[in-house]
């Protein structure tokens, strides 16, 4: 018997709901999701992706001399030695008294000279490339390179000579290895060479390569980064972790030999390469490791291997499934694809691909037990990335998660919290020495491998946030929200918040003429302001964010302290500073939002940052129950884009859920379209420019947004669905609550809700004027229809 108990009616109509038991409710079935081309990649940017969460690559596809671009998360120069802090807060009393006085031109300059701690910022680096080398041109028909984002698979196949020739490669979690399987129907074989290489680290060798024998090849290096000479010789500025790699084949037929530090295999009807990497970062004898990890694929074959890969995978990305349709265009080539959308056409299909492929790319690049998706999640193939594809806190790693929770993968969130840990715990010392604060932790705006939580800039404009930690703090409460881990918020999530919260009581200073606790020196991230002279400035006496961020941290810290149960003085000190604290959302004479604390005027009016806007998203403080303050964040939005703005691919995502709370599905179709035609690749990365995988992510995010939302203590369906998905369904989103909910429209209207719940609850849900509320029973699913009668 379901729990099911209807406790406000409909508010357009005013009738009650009956039962019916006439539509059926099995959800609907979708087709599996593939890239796929008629062409070897001829750049990095449309290779694909595979990844375990540690060990990723890049396959191209070559058919002459193909390139596997390698990576593992952990390749990164220096230590965890670089000291904590920079300045006292003897300094701070001084920067402050800058502001206050309105010499923010001084306090700019002096912020950095101050606070900033080595401007330096190490860069993630490549693992290297394997090449399969088959020698001269051959004559190529039916070539087709595809990835398969259900199984994690890529595949190129070919004919060449009348025989067929396949490539299959994929990065297994279960057995931490790269597998590359190459057959042919060919009865003379294959010829080719495998050879490991890496680039150099300005102008120095980063690596030796060594054949033990006929069957293996051995990269061994440490990570550097090189800078300068002396000499005429580059000079290390840090050596870092140290790696090897190291590479196996298993033939079928044929011969195997050892030329010039290469492998060369003769008349092979079939090859199994197993390629392992590990790294000082996570075992001190990196190299026993490799060995211990290819003496346990010694009893299995490529068949077990894939097997056992596709059902680890499944297991995450199987758990959500979004039909779009325009099936008919599955017949045309990715690439094509996305030129007919960069041409203006429309293809939801493409739309829904990219969706899931944010959730392939997650899966890949974060994985419990591995480190968090960078700024190009795992996929780099420089020693000196772009933005050092580092971990940038003021917007970019917590982009990178949004996807974590509503589209059922929170285990993927756990490196993140395994990586934030250790920023608290050396926050706390950069809050104690940097600015006198005894309790809490702070971090700044971006970071490395090492957690370092200090400012490192060479300008105050994107440089001098002290926010990264109060943002990411969120995330803490979300994963809460969304999986209902009462053990991880009591663990993790709540002294997490705890130490954010406390660091802000501290911080906050009470502003004479109001009375209420403001943030200053503040900015607002990589934007500035006109100064009263005229002048553009990065520091302000308070900041949008900077409030909203604060706010955020006080209330999701109450919150969390009311699930536990927990009621004491620290608790009874935030809430005495948040009634006090100054406001983060204030409309300014022109009815924005003001993103200072005065209406200052911009020198870029249409900057890709939208801070100010927190409140709206991620954050939940602006929703149409306050109507100035949304019709306010709508102007606010409505003014970026006037005047240029969300031009970068991440900004562009993030506008999608702006426009998705503001329940505005018109301009959320235009700007998911955009980010299509403007900032996607050919192999569907998102490009800044360049590639920066937030997009891709933020992407992913936006668009369950458009189809789900509870920030709100109930489930809002359909929300913001574009015009032009007439029909579509989705299964497996998940609500806070930790409800997933399945839902399926035709016409632009909802024809079936799938609700369930993992605990037993009351929650309201509301849909085209209509508003319910149901007591839902643990692990019991329920289906409704249009009209919200439920359906037996």
């Amino acid at each position: 018997m379901h729990k099911f108990t209807l406790i406000l009616g409909l508010l357009v109509g005013g009738t009650l709901f009956s039962c019916s038991p006439n539509v059926s409710n099995e959800n609907q079935d979708t087709a599996s999701t593939v890239l796929w081309y008629e062409q070897p990649a001829a750049t990095w940017e449309e290779a694909l992706p595979v990844g375990n969460g540690r060990l990723g690559a890049m396959v191209f596809g070559q058919t002459n001399t193909e390139r596997i671009q390698l990576n593992e998360d952990s390749m990164w120069p220096g230590a965890a030695d670089w000291g904590d802090s920079k300045g006292t807060p003897a300094d701070l009393a001084k920067l402050r008294k800058l502001v206050k006085s309105g010499k923010v031109h001084q306090a700019d300059k002096s912020i950095i000279d101050m606070f900033s701690y080595k401007a330096i910022v190490r860069s993630h680096q490549t693992m290297g490339d394997l090449y399969i080398d088959f020698g001269e041109d051959r004559e190529i028909k039916n070539y087709t390179r595809k990835l398969s984002l259900d199984d994690a698979l890529a595949t190129v196949s070919y004919q060449s000579g009348g025989a067929q020739f396949t490539e299959e490669v994929f990065a297994s979690a279960v057995d931490d290895v790269l597998v590359i399987r190459l057959t042919t129907t060919d009865e003379a074989g294959m010829d080719f060479n495998l050879s490991l290489d890496r680039p150099e680290d300005n102008g120095h060798p980063t690596v030796q390569v060594n054949a033990p024998s006929d069957n293996e090849l051995i990269m061994n290096g440490e990570v550097t980064q090189y800078e300068g000479s002396k000499g005429g010789q580059p000079t290390p500025l840090d050596y870092g972790v140290k790696f090897q790699t190291k590479l196996k084949v298993i033939p079928t037929g044929g011969t195997t030999s050892v030329e010039n530090g290469a492998l060369r295999l003769e008349g092979v009807k079939e090859a199994t390469i197993y390629l392992v990497c590990n790294t000082s970062y996570y075992h001190e004898d990196y190299a026993a490791k490799n060995d211990e990890s290819l003496q346990g694929l010694d009893s299995k074959g490529f068949k077990e291997l894939l097997s056992a890969h596709k059902e680890d995978f499944s297991q995450f990305y199987s758990r959500v499934d979004l039909d779009l349709g325009d099936h008919e265009l599955d017949s045309l080539a990715t690439d094509k694809r996305l030129k007919r959308v960069q041409d203006g056409a429309k293809d939801a299909g493409l739309a829904a691909t990219l969706f899931q492929y944010g959730r392939y790319l997650l899966i890949s690049s974060s994985r419990p037990g591995t480190n968090p998706a960078n700024l190009q999640g795992l996929w780099n193939k420089d020693i000196k990335a772009p933005w050092n594809a580092d971990y940038h806190l003021n917007i970019n790693l917590q982009m990178n998660y949004w996807p974590a929770g509503p589209t059922n993968l929170s285990e993927m969130q756990l490196p993140l919290f395994d990586y934030v840990d250790q920023l608290i715990e050396r926050g706390k010392v950069t809050a104690k020495d940097q600015y006198g604060i005894h309790r809490g932790s702070v971090m700044h705006q971006a970071s490395d491998l090492w957690a370092a939580p200090w400012m490192r800039a060479k300008r105050a404009y994107w440089g001098a946030w002290i926010h990264g930690g109060g943002w990411i703090s969120r995330h803490y409460w979300e994963h809460f929200q969304f999986t209902g881990d009462t053990t991880f918020l009591k663990e993790r999530g709540y002294p997490a918040l705890k130490e954010f919260a406390a660091f802000y009581m501290d911080w906050l200073q009470k502003d004479e003429q109001t009375g209420l606790y403001i943030s200053y020196p503040e900015t607002s991230p990589e934007n500035s302001y006109l100064a009263h002279d005229g002048e553009p400035a990065a520091v302000s006496y308070g900041a949008a964010m900077g409030h909203q961020i604060i706010r955020d941290v006080f209330q999701n810290t109450l919150a969390a302290a009311k699930v536990l149960s927990i009621e004491n003085n620290f608790t009874k000190e935030v809430e005495e500073k948040l009634a006090v604290l100054y406001p983060g959302v204030a409309i300014g004479p022109d009815g924005r939002i003001l993103e200072w604390n005065e209406p200052y005027e911009e020198p870029e009016k249409g900057h890709r940052h939208m801070s100010h806007l927190y409140a709206l998203h991620p954050a939940d403080d602006i929703t149409e129950s306050i109507p100035e303050a949304f019709a306010g964040a709508q102007k606010t939005i409505d003014y970026r884009l006037q005047h240029g703005g969300a031009g970068t691919g991440w900004s562009r995502a993030w506008m999608i859920s702006f426009n998705a709370r503001l329940l505005d599905k018109e301009s959320a179709e235009d700007n998911l379209y955009k980010l299509l035609q403007v900032s996607t690749g050919k192999n569907l990365f998102n490009e800044h420019p360049p590639f920066q995988i937030d997009g891709n992510f933020g992407y992913t995010a936006g668009i369950a947004e458009l189809l789900l939302q509870s920030h709100e203590d109930f489930l809002r369906i359909l929300p913001a669905l574009p015009e032009s998905w007439q029909n579509g369904s989705v299964k497996g989103l998940v609500a806070r609550g930790n409800i997933e909910v399945d839902i399926i429209w035709e016409g632009g209207q909802l024809l079936k809700l799938g609700l369930k719940s993992a605990s037993n609850q009351t929650k309201p849900i509301f849909y085209n004027g209509n508003k319910l509320a149901l007591t839902l029973a643990a692990n019991e699913k329920i289906w409704l229809d249009k009209d919200f009668n439920l359906i037996d």
